[in-house]
């Protein structure tokens, strides 16, 4: 009977949207337009830390730096508020990589998949390898969680110096919703999903997701799903911490406890996991929401100290 349903289920969001029309209304106020782009395209050296400080001295080289990544459809506005609680310091370096096809237009977006989303941050890595970054601390939020899992599941890793921490926010390995695993079904009917913005928001996420990149994501998703279910070890002197809502509405809170379970420390030893009292999904970033409570900031504050103080327990944010 419960299969019936769900046929039925199927049967009316797909007769709902059989007229829309595939081709979205696209206005300059939007990321997926041609207008707008993200703003580390136009001024790397304001985001990266490969190009404001391609060579550091022997003291910048050993500080933290701490490269961080968005979720899918978003841009590096959903770290700012960290750079800026950091504004002041120098006492680590703070890199926004943008995820590929990311912050461009609507087609761009289109066309990426989620190895070109994850090569950004391959190739950050790799510049601040290169320039002699030895303390290189990986941040993640949803989906560039599961692209940096899929990183370590993959033997990225192997044949490099390893990231000394890994800081997981809101990871996505199971969706809060069903819909995603009907995208093969519903995708080519409906051509894009509205993501239901509010007009703040437009500039730095993408109003529509289009199929392409919904398949993309359900992808990732099952490749590290599968990667965590036969076990995943840590390279040497990694360390892991995922920070999760408690009620998240886009990354099932069952995500964390597959990734407790699925990945150890190189000793053999579990990762650390923090449930968040939240009912945010990234939590850290709390700008354009439309309700910000005092936990909120509570909770953002406490998880950025954190950050710090694994990365190097000798910085004192001030």
């Amino acid at each position: 009977m419960a299969s019936f349903k769900k046929i039925g289920i199927v049967f009316i969001l797909v007769s709902g949207v059989l007229s829309c029309n595939k081709t979205p209304d696209i206005t300059p106020d939007m990321l997926d337009g041609t207008v707008l782009i993200d703003s580390s395209l136009l001024f790397p050296e304001k985001y990266l830390v490969s190009y404001s400080n391609p060579t550091p001295t022997s003291t910048e080289a050993s500080k933290p730096v701490f490269l961080t990544a968005h979720g899918y459809s978003g841009s590096t506005f959903e770290w700012n508020e960290f750079r800026s609680w950091s504004s002041g310091t120098d006492q680590y370096f703070i890199s926004q990589v943008l995820l590929g096809g990311h912050g461009r237009t609507y087609n761009d977006f289109k066309a990426a998949s989620w190895h070109d989303w994850q090569s950004s941050i391959k190739e950050e890595y790799e510049r601040l390898l290169a320039a002699g970054y030895t303390n290189i601390n990986l941040v993640g939020s949803s989906t560039s969680c599961t692209l940096m899992l899929e990183m370590v599941a993959s033997g990225y890793f192997s044949d490099k110096l390893p990231p000394a921490n890994i800081l997981l926010v809101d990871p996505i390995v199971i969706p809060s919703s069903k819909i995603l695993s009907l995208i093969g079904v519903l995708g080519p009917v409906l051509g894009y999903v509205d993501s239901g913005l509010n007009p703040d928001e437009k500039p730095y996420w993408y109003s529509y997701r289009p199929e392409e990149t919904l398949r993309q994501l359900q992808d990732i998703i099952n490749v590290v799903r599968k990667d965590l279910e036969k076990g995943v070890v840590l390279p040497a002197n990694t360390r892991v911490k995922v920070y999760k809502s408690k009620k998240d509405p886009t990354a099932d809170p069952v995500s964390a406890v597959l990734i407790y379970k699925g990945l150890e420390t190189y000793s053999g030893n579990k990762i650390e996991l923090e449930m968040v009292d939240s009912e945010l999904h990234v939590y850290t970033r709390l700008k354009l929401r439309e309700k910000v409570t005092d936990k909120d900031v509570a909770n953002q504050t406490a998880t950025f100290e954190d950050f710090v103080a694994r990365a190097n327990p000798q910085v004192v944010h001030n």
